[in-house]
C-alpha cells in the first residue's frame, strides 16, 4: 500500500499510517468523545473573537432601534468613554497649560509669522478694498505700500502679543473637554484605536486564549461525560466553557496588578508588564491625532469659548489698524468717511479669523510639535504606578464585561447544545 502524504508533501512514517489504519481510529464513538474537547477548545476561541468584535463593531446601530440590533460598546459610549480619557488619562499625564507650554508658544508665533509674511499685502487688499471700496484701489502704489510696511512691522510684535497671552490663559480659552470628547464622538473609529492600537497584543491573547483554555475546561467536560453520560452536561459544560473562556482571559490581561513571583516565574497582567510599550503606541495616537496644535487653536477659535480668544485677537489687533490708517496720511483726512475706520477694523477682525488656521495647516509643523509633547507623555505614562496606567484599557471593558461573559456562556451553551443533537 501507497503510504499517504502529509501536508508538507512528504510521506508519512509508517508507524502512523499504520496508526491511523488501525480499528481504534475506524471507532465512530472515538471521534464523537474527541468531539467534545476539540468542540470546547472552537467554542472558547469563538465566543472570545466574537466578544471582541462586539466591543468594538459595529461603528453605527446596525437593526431596529432601539431594542433589536447591535452597536460596538465603545462607539455606543464614544461620549462617556471620551470623557474618561480626559478625567482619567489625561489629567494624570499633564493639564493643558502644561501642554500648550511644551509646544513652546514662541515657536508657535514665530511659525505664524513666517507664514503670514508672505500673504499680507494680499490680506491687507482684501481688508482695505472690502472696508473702502474703490477708495483704496485707487490710492497711489506708494500709499499701498506705506501701508504694507506698517502692516509688516506690526505683525512680529503682533503674534508674540497674541501667542503669549493664549498661553497664560489657556484654560479659559479652550475647553479641553469638549475639545476631546467631540473629537472622539465625531470619529468613533479613532476612539476603538487608541484601544485596539495599545492593546492589540491583549486582545489577540484573548482571542487565542479562548482555544487553549477551551480545550482543557473540553477534557474536564469529557472526563464527566465518561463518568456519566447525560445530553444536557453537553450545553451545560458549552455555558461554562464560554463564560470562564472569557472571564479567566479578561482577568489574566489586568491581574495581577503588581508583580507576583511564583517560583522563578514573575507574574503580572499582561497589558501592564508592556507599561513602555504601550505608552509608546498610545502617545503616538494622541499627540498626532488629538492634541495636535492645529486642533487645540481651532477649537480655540471656533468652540464653546471662542468668543474670549477672539476678544484677545481683536484687542490686539486695534493698533495695527491705527497704524495702516496713519500710514494712508493725507488720504485718510481727504477722502476716507468717519466710520471708514469702523469698517476697516470690523473687517480686520473677520479676516483675521479667516485666515487664523492657516499657519496649523503645515503638517510638518504639526509633526514637529507633536513630537516634543508625545516625549513627555510617554515619560509621564511609563512613571504611572499599575493601578493608574490599567485606565487607559481597562475602561473598554470594565462597565459592560458582564455582557461579554454573559454573551460567551450563550454561544457555549448554543454550540453545547448542537453537539448534543446533532454528534451524540
Amino acid at each position: 500500500m501507497v503510504p499517504f502524504p502529509d501536508r508538507t508533501g512528504a510521506l508519512m512514517s509508517p508507524w502512523l499510517q499504520n496508526l491511523l489504519e488501525s480499528p481504534l481510529f475506524r471507532e465512530p464513538q472515538l471521534w464523537r468523545l474527541a468531539s467534545i474537547p476539540l468542540t470546547a477548545a472552537v467554542v472558547g476561541w469563538a465566543t472570545n473573537w466574537i466578544a471582541i468584535r462586539m466591543t468594538f463593531h459595529p461603528l453605527r446601530f446596525l437593526g431596529i432601534p432601539p431594542w433589536f440590533g447591535w452597536q460596538g460598546i465603545i462607539p455606543r459610549k464614544a461620549e462617556k468613554m471620551a470623557r474618561t480619557f480626559v478625567d482619567t488619562s489625561m489629567q494624570r499625564l499633564g493639564s493643558l497649560p502644561e501642554l500648550f507650554a511644551e509646544r513652546q508658544p514662541g515657536v508657535i508665533a514665530g511659525h505664524v509669522e513666517r507664514v503670514l509674511a508672505p500673504r499680507l499685502e494680499h490680506y491687507t487688499d482684501d481688508v482695505m478694498t472690502a472696508s473702502t471700496g474703490t477708495l483704496w484701489q485707487a490710492a497711489p502704489l506708494a500709499t499701498r505700500r506705506r501701508v504694507y510696511a506698517a502692516v509688516g512691522e506690526q505683525l512680529p510684535g503682533l503674534v508674540r502679543a497674541v501667542m503669549a497671552e493664549i498661553g497664560s490663559h489657556v484654560d479659559d480659552l479652550i475647553d479641553f473637554r469638549h475639545m476631546v470628547v467631540t473629537r472622539l464622538v465625531q470619529d468613533r473609529a479613532l476612539l476603538n484605536r487608541l484601544f485596539l492600537e495599545s492593546g492589540a497584543r491583549e486582545f489577540r491573547f484573548l482571542i487565542d486564549s479562548g482555544y487553549y483554555f477551551g480545550f482543557l475546561f473540553g477534557l474536564v467536560q469529557l472526563g464527566a461525560w465518561l463518568l456519566v453520560e447525560t445530553w444536557w452536561q453537553l450545553p451545560l459544560f458549552g455555558a461554562m466553557v464560554g463564560w470562564a473562556t472569557n472571564w479567566l482571559a479578561l482577568n489574566l490581561v489586568f491581574r495581577p496588578l503588581n508583580p507576583v513571583r511564583i517560583g522563578p516565574w514573575r507574574v503580572q497582567g499582561l497589558f501592564l508588564k508592556r507599561q513602555s510599550e504601550v505608552a509608546v503606541v498610545w502617545c503616538h495616537i494622541v499627540t498626532r491625532e488629538i492634541l495636535t496644535i492645529r486642533r487645540l487653536m481651532a477649537s480655540m477659535i471656533t468652540g464653546p469659548r471662542a468668543a474670549r480668544a477672539q476678544e484677545v485677537i481683536f484687542r490686539h489687533l486695534k493698533p495695527l489698524v491705527e497704524e495702516a490708517v496713519a500710514a494712508v496720511g493725507p488720504l485718510a483726512s481727504l477722502a476716507m468717511r468717519p466710520d471708514d475706520l469702523v469698517a476697516i477694523e470690523r473687517q480686520l477682525e473677520r479676516k483675521a479669523i479667516a485666515v487664523s488656521a492657516d499657519p496649523f495647516l503645515d503638517e510638518r509643523f504639526n509633526e514637529e510639535r507633536a513630537r516634543v509633547v508625545e516625549q513627555l507623555l510617554i515619560e509621564r505614562m511609563e512613571s504611572l504606578p499599575p493601578a493608574e496606567f490599567q485606565d487607559l484599557l481597562r475602561p473598554c471593558f470594565k462597565e459592560d464585561e458582564w455582557i461579554l461573559i454573559t454573551l460567551g456562556a450563550v454561544l457555549g451553551a448554543l454550540a453545547g447544545l448542537g453537539q448534543a443533537l446533532f454528534v451524540f
